[in-house]
């Protein structure tokens, strides 16, 4: 057994996904040490809402006041097409000052070196780094870090770095694509949307049934229990109970997938691992209460069972059909955009429907999670409202602190699938 008592003089990196510039705002002021984001091409989430590289210069410079850094993700699988106009996207990344390219592709890679010369490479996931001789190799080419392919048991993470000396990026926790390190050809065949040109449309996710040839309008569904399996959809990952064996073997970085999800889930699973990052600092990290709270937390705002992945080789809870049942789930209602001290009230960006009477909470940064009583609410005129029924509506509620812009407000409803 670990001891967590052992003070460490650096932890690793807190590496949040950016989708968009409200998202690298939220993650940068719950916790985060650096965000990975995508520009509007080369990367591997063209859904996400991305940068454009006005918002990118923004992000970076907002990060750099705050000690914090920014990487951009230029991972796409690249088509002779997209090779035209890189050079010149890379020179402005270089520009811009960019703290690190996410690449997947070796000509890009090539490409990198030679317009973004200062720009240090990680390896994507993508590239499937799974043993030291690839690593080294990529090494050899001038990346600095790698993100350690998802088949990888934690022993043989610690072999590749061992050998290589390279920095190693590890995924902790989000959405696994049932494929080979995010390589998958489903999206592509069943839609013409190509994941590995970052335009997934997911269809791991969807639900399937099984017809035998000679039955032709017979459907079996398929689900995974004792004698069988469900045979695509993973569950989602989460070592946040592994979190000491990691920082003891020397993982320099770890990431949290989550590009297309929302603020308040990124706000939750920000602050959730720097409170465990902190507490493992101090020796703390080991009470039960505490764990449990924690994980309570990131169930909340997940939308599958949790799997450890492969940290210890193969593992039997990599896939469920099931979603999570029979708990409190946390609904996004809104995103704090400043506070009014002389009428001590919170404006909110309104995200889904809420009113008086709903069992609100504020999720902040400094202070954590605050119970909010709603009684009163208005609009922008100062007119007293009964709901924030429409999208994006600027609402104003009566608090009788300061909250920190990029707070959210949620609220938590039962979901039972029984």
């Amino acid at each position: 057994m670990i001891d967590t008592s052992i003070q460490v003089n650096k932890l690793p990196e807190l590496v949040l996904p950016a989708g968009d510039l409200e998202k690298l705002y939220t993650a940068v002021i719950f916790g985060a040490d650096a965000v990975y984001a995508g520009g509007y091409q080369y990367s591997l989430r063209a859904y996400a809402g991305n940068l454009s590289l006005q918002e990118l210069q923004t992000g970076v410079d907002y990060a750099r006041q705050l000690g914090k850094r920014v990487y951009i993700t230029v991972n796409i699988l690249a088509h002779n097409e997209d090779l035209k106009d890189l050079p010149a996207y890379l020179e402005k990344l270089e520009e811009i000052g960019v703290d690190g390219m996410i690449i997947s592709d070796l000509g890009i890679i090539r490409l990198a070196r030679r317009y973004a010369p200062t720009i240090p490479i990680t390896i994507s996931t993508q590239a499937n780094v799974t043993n030291y001789e690839a690593a080294a190799f990529y090494r050899d080419l001038g990346a600095r870090r790698i993100v350690a392919a998802r088949e990888l048991s934690l022993d043989e993470i610690i072999i590749i770095k061992e050998r290589t000396g390279l920095e190693i990026e590890m995924f902790i926790h989000g959405a696994m694509c049932m494929s080979y390190s995010g390589r998958c050809l489903l999206s592509s065949f069943m839609t013409g949307r190509s994941a590995n040109r970052g335009e997934c449309a997911h269809p791991c996710r969807y639900k399937y049934t099984l017809m035998e040839e000679k039955r032709p309008g017979e459907y079996f569904p398929i689900h995974e229990d004792q004698r069988g399996s469900y045979i695509l959809n993973s569950r989602d990952l989460c070592l946040l109970e592994q979190l000491p064996r990691l920082v003891e073997a020397g993982i320099d970085a770890f990431k949290i997938e989550g590009r297309m999800k929302s603020p308040l889930y990124l706000a939750v699973v920000t602050r959730v691992y720097r409170e465990a990052l902190d507490h493992y600092r101090n020796g703390t990290f080991s009470e039960p209460a505490q764990l449990e709270y924690w994980l309570s937390q990131l169930q909340a705002v997940a939308t599958r069972p949790f799997t450890r992945g492969f940290i210890d080789g193969r593992n039997a809870d990599l896939q469920d059909p099931e979603n999570n049942k029979n708990q409190d789930r946390a609904e996004f209602c809104g995103m704090v955009q400043g506070y009014d001290e002389k009428r001590c009230w919170i404006e909110v960006e309104q995200r889904a429907n809420f009113g008086p009477g709903d069992p609100l909470w504020l999720l902040t940064p400094q202070a954590g999670v605050i119970s909010l009583q709603l009684e009163h609410l208005y609009d922008s005129e100062g007119q007293e409202i009964d709901r924030a029924r429409h999208a994006c509506q600027h609402v104003y509620i009566p608090f009788n602190q300061p909250v920190a812009n990029y707070s959210i407000l949620y609220r938590l409803r039962q979901d039972n699938h029984e």
